[in-house]
């Protein structure tokens, strides 16, 4: 699994974690969440691009990059290792149900 660091230049723009907040309202713990956003990252599976998983909120969305994991796209995920960790087990899934298709297909060959 790879992760993609975007760098950005600082801006101007009002901090989504903590400026709709009165001051007093802010405690250090939510400034520190604040600090610890995860930047997006590429989600693969072996040599499969699975998706990328993006910072929202208080989690990370998934969008997938390939069909085998349009079941996942748009979930919201407390991490991005939590997302990784969705899209190996529908790989993995896929992959069983792969292995039972070709099973029965060899039966029916076996039969006829």
């Amino acid at each position: 699994m790879h992760s993609l660091d975007v760098g950005l230049p600082p801006t101007n723009r009002p901090d989504p974690f903590t400026d709709d907040l009165a001051p007093e309202d802010v405690t250090l713990s939510d400034r520190a969440s604040a600090d610890r956003a995860e930047p997006p990252r590429v989600i693969e599976i072996g040599e499969v691009t699975a998706g990328i998983a993006v910072p929202e909120g208080r989690g990370v969305r998934f969008f997938s990059s390939s069909r085998d994991f349009d079941g996942l796209d748009g979930a919201v995920f407390r991490n991005a290792e939590q997302a990784a960790r969705a899209a190996r087990e529908r790989a993995a899934a896929r992959a069983r149900a792969n292995a039972r298709g070709g099973q029965a297909a060899e039966i029916r060959r076996r039969r006829a």
